[in-house]
């Protein structure tokens, strides 16, 4: 009896530590990694600038805005007649940027209005415009009802690492911070 007692005290200990085991080495977010991240992004209304900022604030990361030299319309069919003009011809616009060193960062957040169902002008500028090579990219794009459409991120970046991004209706970026922070757990950037 006292040796069937012993067995499973044994047996036990064992199992407890190997449950302590698995649980320290489960594998640590990419901030808890050391990961160095920026997020890039281009907002016109201020939407997307919001949720750059609730992704800075979880993460830690640098902030990055692409800003256009010349600005666009303020009106709204102003501005949506040029973005769709510009999709339509590939333009690219004069854009001025925080001065960052690319090579410094792992992880790269690309921020946009969704315009015409794909990325805003300035955000494609600044992808052709910096070498993403080896890098991890994460999109994400604020909307009036189109969700995210990060495939010409995708194109733009092929020799990039690409991770789940997060779609945020314009009406609600300021009452987001749960769902981008739920998103950022989910991609296991922060812990």
């Amino acid at each position: 009896m006292k040796i069937r007692h012993s067995l499973l005290l044994l047996l036990s200990a064992m199992l407890m530590i190997g449950c302590n085991t698995n649980a320290q080495n489960k594998e640590k977010s990419m901030k808890a990694q050391g990961k160095k991240i920026l997020i890039a992004y281009y907002s016109y209304s201020g939407n997307t600038k919001v949720v750059a900022n609730q992704i800075k604030e979880l993460t830690g990361g640098d902030i990055c805005e692409i800003k256009v030299v010349k600005p666009y319309p303020t009106d709204y069919n102003g501005v949506v007649n040029q973005a769709k003009d510009e999709i339509d011809k590939g333009y690219e616009p004069e854009i001025t940027t925080t001065k960052v060193n690319i090579d410094d960062y792992d992880i790269i957040f690309v921020g946009s209005p969704c315009w015409w169902y794909t990325i805003a002008s300035p955000v494609r500028t600044f992808l052709k415009q910096n070498n993403l090579k080896g890098k991890i990219i994460i999109p994400f794009m604020t909307h009036g009802g189109s969700g995210l459409k990060d495939q010409d991120i995708k194109k733009l970046c092929p020799n990039s690492t690409f991770l789940d991004g997060v779609e945020v209706s314009g009406s609600s970026v300021n009452t987001s911070k749960p769902k981008v922070e739920k998103w950022l757990k989910k991609i296991n950037v922060i812990d």
